[in-house]
């Protein structure tokens, strides 16, 4: 493969894409169960969710090579900008396109939601973009957690489900945290992989910052709330369906077993594992609640 698209390719982050797609895949699980799914704006929200990832990804890549909190040879994966694969203006550009792209797909939805979700977007892009730049990069500031919760949970969840309802459900709501959650053990696994580089480099996350025996009962602790979030949910359900959060939880002692036993890149392969399992999980939910309305 040639050397730049592969610096594309990996500069998309593509093993943690996974956690875009699960937030709208539990939307429209609730969607199908009160008999409210709309393809149209649900694809849309799938392609929105995607393309902020995207933009995302390409401005952390940019914005902490700017800041010089990433150094060659890093433990995570190859960053493009930093190890001269890609050029600095290359990625800001591409940043740029991207962010276009997503609030052209976003304009569109105004026609379900109405325009107020202009301002919706407007704090997704600033969310996008401040997560490693401005004068308070969250990520730097043990917040990136917290905005992984709110941009990949909270958000995509409560929106997409709204714009097929037209109206707010607080099982949905419970459930946009519980996704959040599990997002935010993508970072979890991802800082905690990367504590040597953030320390050389002063960049300040919550692996950084907390007892190193801290991340993975929070990534244990993450998973269990989420599942309690949405029980109500699964209980409406018949009873084989608890198998999914059961297994999800299986799923997640495991990797916090792993975590305790490798550290540096030897933690990659659970960070794709974390977005697989929690896809698995609301594509479950969907499943299960198409087929349970079918019959």
């Amino acid at each position: 493969m040639n050397r730049t698209i592969k610096a594309w390719i990996e500069a998309m982050r593509l093993r943690t894409l996974p956690v875009s797609v699960a937030g709208v895949l539990a939307a429209v699980g609730f969607n199908v169960a009160d008999g409210t799914f709309n393809c149209t704006p649900a694809i849309l929200c799938l392609i929105f969710a995607l393309l902020c990832q995207i933009a995302s990804n390409f401005a952390n890549e940019y914005f902490d090579y700017r800041a010089g909190r990433d150094r060659a040879g890093r433990e995570g994966p190859r960053r493009g900008v930093t190890e001269g694969d890609l050029t600095p203006t290359a990625m800001f550009r591409a940043t740029f396109f991207v962010l276009c792209l997503a609030a052209l797909t976003g304009l569109s939805l105004t026609y379900w939601g109405g325009p107020w979700l202009i301002a919706v977007g407007v704090v997704v892009f600033i969310g996008a973009v401040a997560y490693s730049a401005g004068p308070f990069p969250l990520s730097t500031h043990c917040l990136g957690e917290l905005a992984v919760i709110v941009f990949f949970g909270i958000v995509p969840v409560t929106l997409t489900y709204y714009l097929q309802a037209l109206q707010w459900n607080l099982n949905v709501t419970m459930a946009s945290v519980a996704i959040g959650l599990m997002g935010a053990n993508v970072l979890v696994i991802n800082n905690y992989r990367d504590i040597a580089d953030d320390r050389a480099v002063g960049k300040h996350t919550l692996a950084t910052t907390l007892p190193t025996w801290a991340m993975p009962a929070m990534y244990i602790v993450n998973a269990i709330l989420a599942v309690l979030l949405m029980l109500p949910a699964w209980l409406s359900m018949p009873r084989c369906a608890l198998a999914v959060p059961f297994a999800y939880l299986i799923a997640a002692t495991m990797i916090v077993r792993r975590m305790s036993t490798v550290r540096g890149r030897n933690l990659n392969p659970l960070l794709g594992m974390t977005a697989m399992s929690m896809f698995v999980y609301s594509l479950f939910f969907l499943l299960i609640n198409i087929y349970d309305n079918a019959f």
